[in-house]
C-alpha cells in the first residue's frame, strides 16, 4: 500500500475537523471536531510506522497513548459543557461569558457619577 492513500486521508480529516472548529457554535461539536483532528493525527501516527517498518512500532505506541489522552480530555471537557449548559442554558461557544462576568458579580462604581470609588484603609489613614 502506498503511504499517499492514508496520508490524504487524514489530510481530508483533520481538515473537516478544523472547519469543524472554526465553524461550529455548539461547544459538543466543537469537542467532536477536535476528536477528527486527532484520530487524522494518529491515522498519521501508524502510517508513518508502518511505511518505515520501524521495530520499536513507535507511531503505534504514540497513537495508542494519543487515544489515551484524549480520552481524558473528551470526558474533563463534556463534564465543564454540561455544568456550563445546566447553569447558563445553552452551550452556544458565542453566547457564553466567563464565569466571572454572570449576573450575580457585583458592579464596581466608577467616578463619573459622583460617588467615591473604594479605597483600601491604608490610604484612608494615610489621608
Amino acid at each position: 500500500m502506498h503511504l499517499a492513500y492514508p496520508a490524504v486521508l487524514a489530510a481530508l480529516l483533520f481538515c473537516v475537523g478544523l472547519y469543524g472548529v472554526l465553524a461550529r457554535r455548539n461547544a459538543i461539536l466543537v469537542l467532536m471536531s477536535v476528536e477528527l483532528m486527532l484520530n487524522a493525527v494518529n491515522l498519521n501516527l501508524v502510517a508513518f510506522d508502518v511505511w518505515l517498518r520501524d521495530t520499536l512500532h513507535a507511531g503505534q505506541a504514540l497513537t495508542l497513548f494519543t487515544i489515551a489522552i484524549a480520552a481524558a480530555e473528551i470526558g474533563i471537557g463534556l463534564a465543564i459543557v454540561l455544568m456550563v449548559h445546566r447553569n447558563q442554558g445553552t452551550s452556544d461557544v458565542d453566547r457564553l461569558r466567563d464565569t466571572a462576568e454572570g449576573p450575580d458579580t457585583p458592579e464596581v462604581p466608577d467616578a463619573s457619577d459622583g460617588r467615591r470609588e473604594p479605597t483600601d484603609e491604608k490610604t484612608e489613614a494615610a489621608a
